[in-house]
């Protein structure tokens, strides 16, 4: 769902003037942004799955700034912000014209310790993320029980590694008398599964 359409679902006035100012003053959009989760409201957002009222109001604050003011202050938002706000502005990645600069915002999520904030910068915007931060960040999911179904690309980036990574995870917790979650556990089973396809295949050119 793009900027339009969330707006089109959230269907509050107060916004749309908000991102009319935001758009003319960028400073503006620090208080607005701040008073979106009273204003909005923080209830599930019917129409758009996946996103509170506050969270789609912050995004569209943040898509209604000028191309010239984007970047840095999309990275004061979320280092200044709150958890929820910083979780906002991950979820609005995808819909603004960053690119790579989301990285660094990206790294910061995967350190902590909110789980909200992992999964939401495992979301399409971690496209970004180089192949060894990105595994580490799956590993983490798996470590801090993460469901990876919200892991954007997971069966297209999962790779070799990623399976020997989760099955040196899966063999410590086995040693312990712990299972990896069952989805990990889906995972790895499909690497493998595709390890030993490529192998016979391999084996069958070559004879």
């Amino acid at each position: 769902m793009d900027a339009y359409g969330l707006l089109d679902v959230l269907g509050q006035d107060w916004v749309t003037e908000a991102r009319a100012e935001v758009a003319r003053r960028p400073g503006a959009i620090g208080r607005h942004f701040a008073s979106a989760g009273r204003r909005a409201g923080r209830a599930p957002l019917d129409g758009a799955p996946g996103w509170r009222a506050d969270e789609a109001a912050r995004a569209l604050l943040l898509a209604a700034l000028p191309p010239e003011d984007l970047t840095e202050r999309v990275a004061v938002l979320y280092a200044e912000g709150t958890a929820d706000e910083k979780l906002a502005v991950l979820k609005a990645l995808p819909l603004l014209p960053v690119g790579a600069e989301a990285v660094l915002l990206l790294r910061d999520a995967i350190r902590t310790n909110d789980a909200r904030l992992l999964r939401a910068a495992l979301g399409p915007s971690a496209r970004h993320l180089d192949q060894a931060a990105w595994r580490q960040a799956v590993l983490k999911c798996v470590f801090t029980g993460v469901p990876l179904d919200g892991v954007h690309g997971l069966d297209e980036r999962a790779d070799a590694e990623l399976a020997v990574m989760l099955a040196g995870l899966a063999g410590e917790r086995a040693a312990a008398g712990r299972a990896v979650p069952a989805d990990a556990a889906a995972l790895l089973d499909r690497l493998t599964q595709q390890k030993e396809a490529r192998c016979a295949s391999s084996t069958r050119t070559s004879t």
